[in-house]
């Protein structure tokens, strides 16, 4: 048994990994798999274009990656992951029988992580897999906290400035309209003065949450502008579309009902919003956008709070 064996290495937080191991001999395959089941999930590949399709749908932890194979080898498979923004941090310990100095500094430059050297020692596998693994989900780990805020869970500045850039050239590209949403909590300062800190950090969480509830499609993002204020970013989306997804925003935040004592709006939190679409033009980015629904957010504001103004 795998939890038998002394100084095995022991992944992240005992987390199991998602593990793909191609090979064009499926004994080889079962042998990992024996290895390595105990402990992680395991898929298999017995060629190059299986593993690279099995990558692009599903990416998994780590792929254990025979160097030999007919048609693409593991070194064209490696380099075409590395190539891949979506499969480029996806760690490749080669499973080999190689010798040759030559050609394991051709599998180092193709991108591998590691190497193991066939026949397969079971404890040697294990340590090589779950200290990778360990390296791969604490990168994973700053990932997450890189692009989300530390407060509210949902994507931060950073990873709103980035989509917001993407979004702008898809959206370019495809000749559709792109909306965006900046949402306020109404007298958040007096909120804060009346009720404390604290309750102010709870009230931020309990609206982002509302906010990102309302994020229906995988590329919709809601993120933390700064301080009280939020933003929505929703791709192919027309007027109409982005101010039914305000209201249902507001109707959210205020069914939380986070009482307000200090509010001249509503006994309740509340938002002010303001709403823009545009269809991207080649000579102008997304600062055109964000203006645009500033302005209507400031005249939500100007004109009593708690409302959605849009243009």
């Amino acid at each position: 048994m795998n939890q038998d064996i002394p100084g095995l290495a022991r992944p992240a937080a005992g987390r199991r990994g998602r593990i793909l191991v191609v090979d064009d001999q499926p004994a080889n395959i079962v042998v990992a798999h024996q290895i390595l089941r105990e402990r992680h999930d395991v898929f298999m590949a017995t060629n190059g274009e299986q593993a690279l399709e099995f990558c692009r749908a599903t990416p998994p932890d780590m792929l254990l990656l025979d160097v030999e194979m007919p048609g693409l080898n593991g070194m064209d498979v490696c380099r075409r992951l590395k190539q891949d923004p979506a499969t480029h941090d996806i760690p490749v310990i080669f499973v080999t029988g190689l010798q040759n100095p030559q050609q394991e500094l051709e599998c180092w430059e193709a991108g591998a992580a590691d190497f193991v050297s066939k026949p397969v020692t079971p404890i040697t596998l294990l340590n090589r897999v779950n200290a990778h693994l360990t390296l791969k989900f604490q990168a994973d780990q700053l990932r997450v906290l890189a692009y989300h805020d530390g407060l509210t869970g949902i994507a931060n500045r950073r990873n709103f400035d980035e989509r917001l850039d993407k979004a702008w050239r898809h959206c370019q590209r495809a000749r559709s309209t792109l909306a965006l949403i900046l949402s306020d909590v109404d007298l958040f300062k007096k909120y804060n003065d009346s009720c404390g800190h604290h309750a102010g950090d709870e009230c931020l969480r309990q609206v982002a949450s509302a906010i990102q509830d309302q994020m229906r499609r995988p590329y919709d993002l809601a993120a933390r502008y700064g301080g009280e204020e939020f933003v929505c970013l929703l791709p192919e989306t027309t007027l109409a579309g982005a101010v039914t997804v305000a209201i249902k925003i507001d109707a959210a935040v205020r069914a939380l009902h986070i009482q307000h004592p200090a509010s001249s709006v509503d006994v309740c939190v509340t938002l002010s919003q303001g709403v823009a679409v545009i269809e991207p033009d080649a000579g102008e980015d997304g600062e055109r956008l964000l203006r645009l629904a500033d302005d209507q957010l400031y005249l939500a504001k100007r004109t009593g709070r708690g409302r959605v103004c849009a243009v």
